[in-house]
Formats: structure tokens, sequence, C-alpha cells
């Protein structure tokens, strides 16, 4: 009914359409409010989002969301109030809280005493650590030698303690021997690499597409010049007509220059350029949700061969301190 009513107004009276903008942007948001509803963590909010191809940026305290089919990101300022970091982070910590709640009765497993009994052992029934739960041991010792007080003793001494079990946990999960977790670290930077210079590629591609974008549209809008000094009849004539459009003709020679010097001997329309870098853009968006989860492999991986080292380094130690006090 109203849609009748809306369209027996006169043309002036007729309500706005929605631009393609504002269409895009409602489907951000849902996909926003989509990810916002699982996620306990910004890592997890990010994850949810890439996997539906939004990349999400934040740059000065500020949010911003690039979407596949577009080049520049839309900020959360164009999205409302309930997008930006300040509300987003807040319903995260929500989030965390209810599960931890619902988590806080699962009981905690037994570890054997001597950890590297643990770690040269069997694999035991463990919880499954966090994909970015473990975070690097501190050295307390050196800590305490740069002047940190008994305030931060304590806190580093509850926090190792933490990464250790987070760390062994990991390391009877892989079911690596030590040599097997070097060879496991040294795969992972290979893939890394790999991944980083394929983003390095694509994003190359996109500068090279944006830059032929920039010289086709400035050949053009040089086109009413240069169609004027092809009617130009005699030379005194078309020397006077290029003073006077000086500064097209500037523009106009540039760009032949770079179509030459690339190679380009036919102009790409405006449209088909478009239609690529969006395309090469889409590609990039997907393959840094794989590079973002490479990267992440890596640093879990060092982490837990630094904290392990660490860790038997601090057996040894006590071990020889036994002995030296029997």
């Amino acid at each position: 009914k109203l849609d009748k009513e809306a369209a027996a107004l006169p043309a002036e009276e007729q309500p706005a359409k929605p631009t393609k903008f504002e269409t895009d942007k409602e489907k951000l948001r849902q996909a926003i409010r989509t990810a916002l509803s699982s996620a306990a963590s910004y890592g997890e909010f990010a994850a949810v989002l890439l996997q539906q191809g939004v990349t999400v940026k934040e740059s000065r305290g500020r949010l911003s969301y690039l979407t596949p089919d577009r080049t520049k990101p839309i900020t959360a300022r164009k999205l409302g109030d309930d997008f930006d970091r300040a509300a987003v982070l807040a319903l995260l910590e929500q989030n965390a809280h209810r599960a931890a709640e619902q988590t806080a009765t699962v009981p905690v497993p037994e570890y054997p005493r001597n950890i590297r009994e643990r770690l040269q052992g069997k694999k035991a029934v463990q919880t499954t650590p966090e994909k970015d739960g473990i975070q690097r041991m501190v050295d307390r010792a050196a800590k305490r030698a740069e002047g940190k007080g008994a305030g931060y003793d304590r806190w580093a001494a509850v926090h190792n303690l933490k990464q250790m079990a987070a760390t062994v946990a990991a390391y009877g999960q892989y079911g690596y021997s030590p040599e097997e977790l070097d060879a496991a670290l040294v795969s992972a930077n290979a893939d890394l690499q790999d991944s980083t210079a394929k983003l390095k590629a694509l994003n190359a591609a996109i500068r090279e597409k944006k830059e032929l974008q920039t010289q086709v549209l400035a050949y053009a809008k040089t086109k009413p010049a240069r169609d004027g000094l092809k009617a130009q009849k005699t030379e005194k004539a078309r020397s006077a007509y290029r003073e006077r459009h000086e500064s097209d003709f500037i523009i106009a020679d540039a760009a032949t220059r770079y179509f030459r010097a690339h190679g380009v001997s036919k102009l790409p329309s405006h449209k088909a350029l478009q239609a690529e870098i969006e395309q090469l853009t889409a590609e990039k968006n997907a393959h840094y949700n794989e590079y973002r989860e490479k990267k992440a492999r890596v640093k879990e991986l060092h982490t837990v061969k630094n904290n392990l080292s660490q860790i038997l380094q601090g057996e040894k130690d006590r071990e020889k301190k036994h002995e030296h006090e029997r």
C-alpha cells in the first residue's frame, strides 16, 4: 500500500532511492553484526569478517572496513556509532565474559610434576590451546636485572605458569620431537614467504593497473585539444594552437611516453580497468586471510620453541641447585 501511495506522488515528492553506496553500507553492517554475534576477541572478529572477504583495519584508534568489491575502505564513522572501535570492543568484551562464565566449570587437567618427563613422554589427554593463546614467557632474572620491581615479578611468575601450561599442551598436541618442531618451523616460514610474495605481486599488479587507469583518464581528457590540433590547416596555426593548449599537450605527451614504455598499444577502457582492479582487490583480500593464518602459525611455533627452551633451561637450573644443596 505504501509503495502505491509513493508511486502516486509527483516526481519531485518521490522518496529517494538508496544509492549503491548506501546499499553496500547496509550489507557491510549486516556482515559486521554477524561477526560480532559470535566473536569473543578482536582477532576472532577480524577472522570471521575475512571469511566473508571483508578486511578490518585500525588506524589512529579508528576502524575501517574494506569489502571485496571496493578499492577504498568504508570508515566506521560512515556506518554509525554502533560500528566504531569503542562499540566493537565493548561488545567483544561482553562476549568474552559470557564465554568465560560458560567455561568456568570445565575441569583443569593435571600435569606431571616434572616438565621434562611430560615433554619427552607419550601424549596425554590435554585441553586444546587457543590458536593465538600462547605468549612468550618472561625472563624474570633479566627483568629483575633491568630494575623491575616485586609487583612485576609476581605478575611474571603467574604469566609464566599460564604460558608454560599452554606451551606444553600445544607441544603435546603437535606430537613433534624437538627436531620435528624445528622442521615444522622451517616449513611454516617457507609457506609464509610464499604467501607474502603472492600478496606483494597482487599489490604490485593493482598499483600498475591504477597507474594505467590514471594515464588513460588523463589522456582521454586531452582529446578535444588533440582533435582541435588536427583541424588546423597550416604549420603556423598548429604551432599557435599548441601554445594555447600547452598544458593539455604536456599531459598527452607524458601519457604517450608511459604507454610506449609499458608496451600498451591499445588503450583499455576505464570501465574495463576498474573491473580488473576490483577483481585483483578481491583476490588480495581473499589471500590475506590465508596470509594471516600462516603468519599466526609461524608466530605460534616460534613462541612454543622459545618457551620450551626456557622451560628446559629452568629444569636444568633447578636440578643443579638441588645437587648443590645435597
